[in-house]
């Protein structure tokens, strides 16, 4: 792993921290019970992508909590420059993870088949 990569990963560990505490000092109590899944930055760290567990959640919902995230998204970054005291932040983009989704739903599908396979 290059100088770059673990520079890189440790900016995605720090802001995976981060981010859950800065969300649970905003006043939106909507947004404290968001979780995130994992936190990806670009290769020049200037933009990361945040994603957050959709853990049954309707479309509106998801619609209202990315309308909410939109808004606090400068509150968000302002907070993770002031708490590692970093000259600049990467801009974050949140979207939720269909992918952990999916992953779920082909694990239950080969529990599904382990089950009959065992039967027969």
């Amino acid at each position: 792993m290059t100088e770059a990569q673990i520079k890189l990963k440790r900016t995605e560990s720090l802001l995976s921290e981060i981010i859950p505490e800065a969300l649970s000092r905003l006043n939106d109590a909507r947004l404290h019970e968001l979780n995130i899944i994992e936190v990806k930055c670009s290769r020049g760290r200037s933009d990361a992508k945040v994603y957050i567990d959709p853990s049954n959640f309707s479309e509106e919902e998801r619609r209202i909590y990315m309308k909410q995230l939109r808004k606090a998204r400068p509150i968000i970054e302002d907070f993770c420059l002031k708490d590692q005291g970093w000259y600049r932040c990467p801009k974050l983009t949140f979207e939720f993870d269909e992918q952990f989704k999916k992953s779920q739903t082909i694990e239950e599908l080969f529990k599904k088949i382990a089950k009959k396979e065992e039967l027969q």
